[in-house]
């Protein structure tokens, strides 16, 4: 994989746009720390492709978990906790 800083690629962003196109993603560097990678739209679009929806994963677990979230099976606590300790004023 090519290397460049975000400044070197700020002045010579066609040619780096180029690499990515024709040979191999572009990692950009700040302080010598990896932040971003530029890649070519075939290969945006294959990691695009493959990876599946939100929707899909949520799916997905909720059959593999059906057992564990059936209400029937789940205690609910009640929503109201009265205070033992309340007095409330008779007139």
């Amino acid at each position: 994989m090519c290397t460049t800083s975000i400044y070197e690629a700020r002045n010579n962003l066609s040619d780096y746009v180029k690499t990515a196109e024709t040979e191999e993603p572009v990692i950009l560097t700040r302080y010598n720390k990896p932040v971003a990678v530029i890649i070519s739209y075939g290969e945006y679009e294959a990691r695009k492709s493959n990876k599946p929806s939100l929707i899909d994963r949520l799916n997905k677990l909720k059959e593999e978990y059906a057992d564990v979230l059936n209400d029937e099976g789940i205690p609910i606590p009640p929503k109201y906790y009265p205070d033992p300790n309340r007095k409330i004023f008779e007139e």
